[in-house]
């Protein structure tokens, strides 16, 4: 299998999240040239990449970026979205971990390409250890003159606050994000009818994903055509994926889109643990379930997923072998949904609570007859009546699960355990 490293390049080498390591193994090098180069000019080439945003939705980043050169009057900001609280990813921490350098260099570029001066990192509640790595790699990006002011005796100034969540899971869409970072409650905002950037207490912003910023030095440095060396014509480049469950090598590997689903589990994974395959979530606790049949054909990229009915998403990939019980399984994800709906709009607020009562009747065997045609009913009603694509989420994973592993579901309703 053809391995890839844009990201992840430099993780193997010891010490590397110090700056004078990562200086030496070629950190900041781009931030050199940078100023001889017109901002547009970067705007065009991550345009020409076809660089997609690694956070979810798979958006193509130029369009974004494209949006904030517009002659705003108020000054810009950067958002970098690191509110990693999807179940099944875990990649944005290995950035941070591995090599915070190349983050913040990333950060220098977008930031100098769009003309934003104060860049706001919005991190999981949860992730304390990661912040404090973060905020180290930060100060010493300040004190050999990367960030602040006059960057390396420019005129030009960058600056840095990292905000740490409260551990909301919706705070990772970017409308509640920036509601939170406002000091208001994590709540989506209703979505513009035309196209324009995010709004960060009325000034202009850009909202982007860890992993997506921390490509953009490979791409400056290298040019988008070698970008478009790796993956596939509309999901060019590579993914950072994550890995668990009932894996031999759970862990975080970078693939070039296009890849093999199967080849990469058995590649870098080593293989199911523990029985055979029997589903694979693909992208993160919020994507549809693939069955086994499915994942034999799958390929790790944008297209080839939706086309078996689920999503890339943020590539975090949870694998299940035979001995899972998938209607335990999806009352887990409920329970977790459940408790995360921010509980703006109706039909995620009350739709989330019953279909977790639902599943738990059918695991105390409590259920009524029809209550497998109940669940699939109120995920429909949930599916586009909402601000967010939150209840739209639940809406699939629950067609997912019942669908495909649907006599599961059904044993239950007679009263037999499939234990």
């Amino acid at each position: 299998m053809k391995e890839v490293k844009i990201v992840s390049k430099r993780f193997d080498i010891e010490g590397i999240n110090h700056i004078k390591k990562a200086i030496e193994h070629g950190a900041y090098s781009t931030i050199h040239k940078m100023f001889d180069k017109d901002p547009k000019t970067i705007v065009d080439e991550i345009d020409k990449s076809g660089l997609r945003g690694k956070g979810g939705g798979g958006a193509p980043t130029g369009a974004k970026w494209k949006l904030m050169l517009q002659d705003f009057k108020l000054p810009k900001v950067l958002v970098i979205n690191c509110d990693e609280n999807e179940p099944g990813t875990f990649k944005d921490r290995q950035i941070i971990s591995k090599d915070p350098h190349l983050l913040i260099e990333g950060i220098i570029l977008t930031s100098y390409a769009i003309g934003a001066n104060d860049v706001y990192i919005y991190i999981r509640g949860e992730y304390h250890q990661w912040q404090n790595i973060l905020q180290k790699a930060c100060d010493e990006a300040y004190l050999q003159g990367y960030l602040g002011k006059n960057i390396l005796g420019s005129k030009y100034r960058v600056d840095i606050t990292i905000c740490k969540g409260a551990g909301a899971y919706i705070c990772g869409e970017k409308s509640a994000l920036l509601e939170s970072l406002e000091g208001k409650r994590g709540h989506p905002r209703l979505k513009p009818h035309q196209k324009e950037p995010e709004w960060y207490f009325g000034r202009p912003t850009l909202v982007n994903n860890v992993e997506t910023i921390a490509t953009v030095p490979f791409i400056v440095e290298n040019g988008a055509d070698a970008y478009k060396e790796y993956g596939t014509s509309k999901s060019p480049g590579s993914m950072l994926f994550a890995m668990s469950g009932h894996i031999n090598n759970p862990g975080v590997y970078e693939a070039e889109f296009g890849t093999s689903m199967m080849e990469y589990i058995e590649y870098y994974g080593g293989g199911i643990k523990g029985g055979n395959l029997k589903g694979v979530i693909p992208g993160g606790a919020s994507t549809p379930i693939l069955n086994a049949t499915e994942v034999a054909k799958a390929k790790l990229d944008y297209e080839s997923i939706k086309e078996l009915g689920s999503s890339l998403g943020t590539g975090g990939m949870i694998v299940m072998n035979d001995s899972v019980n998938m209607v335990e399984a999806l009352k887990n994800l409920l329970e977790f949904y459940h408790h995360e709906s921010c509980g703006q709009c109706t039909p995620c607020r009350e739709g989330t609570a019953w279909v977790d009562e639902i599943v738990e009747s059918m695991l105390r065997y409590s259920a009524s007859y029809n209550s497998i045609e109940q669940l699939l009913q109120i995920g429909q009603t949930m599916n586009g009546k909402t601000i967010c694509v939150f209840a739209p989420a639940v809406s699939g994973v629950i067609d997912g699960f019942v669908k495909k592993f649907r006599s599961e579901f059904e044993e239950y309703l007679r009263g037999v355990c499939n234990e």
